[in-house]
């Protein structure tokens, strides 16, 4: 059958295992100094150990696969203790796999083995037409409601803060390299998300830099962005690179696209990173 995978660049994979624990179903194991996907049958697709991959070897890719077995995951699993099945039932209430979660529950309950307790919530999108997902497996896909302590009511008018953005367009896939607005700039690269969850991106982060923002977890090319923000690098000065990006794994990519592209200008540039929660605070 023809289903999502994980697959591993064996050229970009350091043998580090950052990936390993966040794959409690055992489909990843380090072998001759490379994670390696030992059995199709253990991967469900789900791409949660994309995030913790500092090198971005792991990706997810659609190829002829042996169906997912979750009877076969959980014989592997139960043997590991408490702490890994906790992991796995979360993993699938996580993505919104309804039916695996129900699978793995009946297979503790027929063993008679103990349902440790654990965040059963059904956080993730619905699969959609054919079985494809609205994004990639990862802990920040987790649908939370955040609690304010100040009514509505009383919050200042939006219109009262003006806007601290100096150039347009914003997104990198729509950058020109070449804009002048790029020479001796002090540059913030901001994932998607961090204008959302962080209320004074426009006075602490954005004012006086020139933005770029992109999305490591949902857009493609990839490796297209690491050419483009190293073509900057090498046309212009740029004088600093503020990072912003959520708490979420999958964002770490952000830094990684930095690191790569600096790497590829050969040129060093001072980089400050800042971290948002969800909640909406600077760690």
């Amino acid at each position: 059958m023809k289903r999502k995978i994980i697959s591993i660049d064996e050229d970009k994979c350091t043998g580090c295992g950052e990936c390993i624990p966040d794959c409690p179903e055992g489909a990843l194991l380090l072998i001759d100094g490379k994670a390696r996907l030992v059995s199709d049958l253990f991967c469900d697709g789900l791409g949660a150990c994309i995030g913790t991959c500092p090198e971005g070897a792991i990706s997810v890719v659609e190829r002829e696969a042996e169906a997912y077995d979750e009877q076969a995951v959980m014989a592997t699993i139960v043997r590991q203790g408490e702490g890994v099945i906790r992991a796995h039932l979360e993993h699938l209430a996580g993505h919104g796999q309804t039916e695996l979660y129900h699978q793995a529950i009946a297979y503790l309950k027929e063993h008679t083995i103990s349902i440790p307790d654990h965040n059963a919530a059904e956080c993730a999108p619905k699969p959609g037409p054919g079985g494809t997902h609205s994004f990639a497996g990862c802990p920040g896909t987790a649908a939370q409601s955040i609690a304010r302590d100040m009514p509505g009511g009383n919050r200042a008018p939006s219109g009262d803060a003006p806007s601290e953005l100096r150039q347009w367009p914003v997104q990198l896939t729509l950058l020109n390299p070449g804009a002048p607005y790029f020479d001796n700039a002090d540059l913030l690269i901001s994932a998607d998300c961090v204008p959302f969850a962080y209320a004074g991106f426009h006075a602490e982060l954005l004012r006086d830099r020139i933005v770029i923002i992109f999305c490591p977890k949902l857009d493609a090319d990839i490796d297209r962005y690491i050419t483009k923000l190293a073509e900057i690098f090498t046309l212009h000065t740029i004088k600093s690179i503020t990072i912003a990006r959520m708490e979420v794994p999958c964002c770490g990519g952000v830094r990684y696209v930095v690191d790569r592209a600096l790497e590829k200008s050969r040129t060093t540039i001072p980089v400050t990173e800042k971290t948002i929660t969800i909640q909406g605070k600077v760690v």
